[in-house]
């Protein structure tokens, strides 16, 4: 009778606890909340002006927040601000 082989994955073991995950989430909600809390202050004054002056301003506003995050993505990955 013969063996099967034995064709289990090599292990990989886990990767040490990394603090910078969990801190750049909560990092990243808090520029959000931020974010969110400029651009609704200036609600009234974008709200008086023509409808197609807004749309711009709400989609710049709407995009713009996302490029600050990329490095803080970054470093919550590598320890380091650039890829």
């Amino acid at each position: 009778m013969t063996e099967k082989p034995d064709h289990k994955a090599p292990h990989n073991p886990p990767s040490p606890a990394n603090w910078r995950q969990p801190f750049g989430m909560i990092l990243i909600m808090v520029l959000i909340l931020l974010w969110c809390g400029i651009v609704a202050s200036m609600f009234d004054w974008i709200s008086e002006l023509n409808f197609w002056l807004q749309l711009p301003i709400f989609i710049f506003a709407g995009i713009i927040w996302i490029f600050p995050l990329k490095p803080l993505l970054i470093w919550m990955n590598t320890g380091s601000f650039r890829s």
